[in-house]
C-alpha cells in the first residue's frame, strides 16, 4: 500500500533498516503489531491523523462552538467558527435514507440475504 510508510514505521518502532534481509512471515508479524497510529495503519484504515486527534480536535470544536454561543455574534449568526475537524478530515459522507434498507416481511429478508450469501446483488424494490 504505502512501502516507504511501511519502512519508516520498521525503521521507528524495530531498528529494522532493510526489512528484505527477514523472513516474510518475521516482517508480517512486526508490520502487524506496530501501534494503531503508525503512518502505515493509518493509511490502511484511510485515516489523516489518528483517533485520540480527532477526539482532541472534536472537543476542540466543541468548546469554540460553546464560547461563540456566548458572544453577541452569535445572537446574530455570524462568524460561527470553522470545524477544525471537519478541516482535517474533509466532509464526511453522510448516509441517505434513499440508502437504507427495509424489508415487507421475514420472507423478503432471507429471501435477500440468501441471495447476498450466494453472491447476488442487494436487489429487494424498495
Amino acid at each position: 500500500m504505502d512501502k516507504d510508510a511501511l519502512i519508516s514505521d520498521l525503521a521507528e518502532t524495530y531498528q529494522i533498516y532493510d526489512y528484505q534481509q527477514l523472513p516474510l512471515f518475521t516482517v508480517a508479524a512486526f508490520s502487524c503489531n506496530l501501534r494503531n497510529d503508525s503512518r502505515i495503519k493509518l493509511k490502511m484504515n484511510q485515516q489523516a491523523v489518528p483517533i485520540n486527534t480527532q477526539v482532541l480536535m472534536g472537543i476542540l470544536d466543541a468548546v469554540n462552538l460553546l464560547l461563540w454561543s456566548r458572544s453577541k455574534d452569535a445572537e446574530r449568526g455570524a462568524n460561527k467558527p470553522q470545524s477544525i475537524l471537519d478541516a482535517v478530515m474533509g466532509p464526511q459522507k453522510k448516509q441517505s435514507a434513499d440508502s437504507a434498507v427495509t424489508f415487507d416481511s421475514g420472507e423478503d429478508f432471507e429471501r435477500i440475504r440468501n441471495n447476498l450469501i450466494t453472491g447476488g446483488e442487494l436487489n429487494n424494490g424498495n
